[in-house]
C-alpha cells in the first residue's frame, strides 16, 4: 500500500526542489533573458535557499504549517512576480491542509487545482497565454484517475512535456515577455521550463 503524502514525505520532496532550483538556475536565467530581465534563475535560487533554511528549521506539526513556512521563506526571498506566485501557491496549500499530518494522493489533484487557481487569479494570467499556468494546467489534468503517486508523476510528466512543446510555436500573451510576441515565437516559457525542473524533482521515492 502506497504511503500518503506526510509532513516527512514532502520534507524530503522539497529539498529534492530545492537542489533542482540550484542546478537549472543558469538555464532559467538563459531563457529569461531571451524574453525579460534575466533572473529567474536567481530567483528561484534564493526561493530555495529560504525553503531549505525553513526545512531545517522544522519538524513541523502538520503539512498546513510546513506550507506556510514555505510561503513565509518564498515572500522574503523575492518580490518578483515568479516568487510572489511561488508564494501563493504554498499559502494556498497551507490553508487548504491546515491541522492536516497527510494527503491522500486521490486528493491531491483538487490542491492543485486550487493552487492554479490562486495564482490564475493573483498572476492575472489564463489558459492559453504560454505561462507556468498552462503546466500547471496540464499536470492537474493529466492526474485525473490516478491514485498512486508514480502513476501521477509519469502522467503529469508527459502531459507537461506535450504542452511546453505546443506552446513553442505560439506567443507570449501576458507579463514582460508579451512586449517580445513575435520574437517569444519558437522559444520556451522560462516559467513552464521552470515548473518541468520542479515536477521531475518531486518524482516519488
Amino acid at each position: 500500500m502506497t504511503m500518503p503524502l506526510t509532513v516527512e514525505v514532502a520534507d524530503h520532496a522539497l529539498r529534492r526542489w530545492a537542489a533542482a532550483l540550484d542546478a537549472a538556475a543558469p538555464e532559467l536565467n538563459r531563457l529569461d533573458g531571451q524574453l525579460g530581465d534575466g533572473d529567474l534563475g536567481a530567483t528561484l535560487v534564493r526561493c530555495a535557499a529560504n525553503v531549505r533554511t525553513v526545512l531545517d528549521g522544522g519538524p513541523y506539526a502538520d503539512l498546513g504549517a510546513l506550507f506556510k513556512a514555505c510561503a513565509q521563506g518564498t515572500a522574503r526571498a523575492s518580490g518578483s512576480s515568479f516568487g510572489t506566485l511561488l508564494t501563493v501557491a504554498f499559502m494556498t496549500l497551507a490553508r487548504n491542509l491546515a491541522g492536516s499530518t497527510s494527503l491522500e494522493w486521490g486528493a491531491l489533484r483538487s490542491q492543485v487545482k486550487a493552487a492554479s487557481d490562486a495564482i490564475a487569479q493573483r498572476g492575472g494570467a489564463k489558459a492559453g497565454d504560454k505561462t507556468v499556468l498552462d503546466t500547471l494546467i496540464a499536470a492537474h489534468d493529466a492526474i485525473e484517475g490516478h491514485d498512486d503517486p508514480h502513476a501521477q508523476h509519469a502522467a503529469a510528466t508527459a502531459a507537461v512535456d506535450e504542452t511546453i512543446a505546443a506552446f513553442r510555436t505560439k506567443p507570449n500573451r501576458i507579463g514582460r515577455a508579451r512586449m517580445f510576441a513575435g520574437r517569444s515565437v519558437g522559444l520556451d516559457d522560462p516559467g513552464m521550463i521552470a515548473f518541468r525542473y520542479m515536477l521531475a524533482s518531486l518524482a516519488p521515492r
